[in-house]
């Protein structure tokens, strides 16, 4: 985080996280105003992960009022409804979605639309897993340059496939002027 400040970032609106530990420390040590958004597809694999497969689907489900609620009153509503309804067989699931609540929440102040785009970390970690394949397939390196070049080049052909533009960006520019105020840039 300090690098990329130092690089020129001078704010960060919302980061988006996967849940590894102390990093929504580190963002908000370096720009305090950030929201951190944890990604709701982790939370919701790290719900079901010891879920057996016959409960899979209901509770999938019950976590889906949760997420897609319209707002933070009634996400936290469906919270307590889905703790009555499976607490007793899985408590630590309503426990993980407590002790995260203030980094699941964040999102749940835009339109549907809009958390499409901030909900997940899916997009960077194909990014990540594209950049760990093609340095898995080299047994080593010359040298740091040599390493930094193929990550490059793998960056530049993974930019080509990105063609498609963000759905409903203007909607979701206007929004974040609205919420963010004069720390939007013009």
């Amino acid at each position: 985080m300090n690098e990329l400040k130092t690089r020129g970032l001078q704010d960060t609106l919302i980061a988006a996280v996967d849940g590894l530990t102390g990093f929504p420390e580190a963002i908000t040590a370096v720009f305090p105003q950030a929201e951190v958004q944890l990604c709701i597809v982790h939370m919701v694999r790290n719900s079901v992960k010891y879920v057996p497969f016959k409960d899979r689907k209901a509770v999938t489900a019950d976590l889906k009022k949760i997420y897609l609620a319209p707002s933070e009153e009634l996400a936290a509503a469906a919270l307590e409804d889905f703790a009555t309804v499976w607490d007793e067989k899985y408590p630590m699931i309503s426990k993980s979605w407590r002790s995260r609540w203030t980094e699941v929440i964040p999102y749940l102040k835009f339109s549907p639309e809009i958390r499409k785009a901030i909900y997940t970390t899916n997009a960077i970690e194909s990014v990540n897993y594209t950049i760990q394949k093609v340095i898995k397939n080299r047994q080593s390196f010359p040298n740091d340059e040599a390493a930094m070049k193929l990550i490059y080049m793998a960056l530049q052909r993974i930019s080509k496939k990105w063609t498609m533009p963000i759905r409903d960006w203007g909607a979701a520019l206007n929004q974040f002027a609205i919420i963010y105020g004069d720390r939007l840039p013009l």
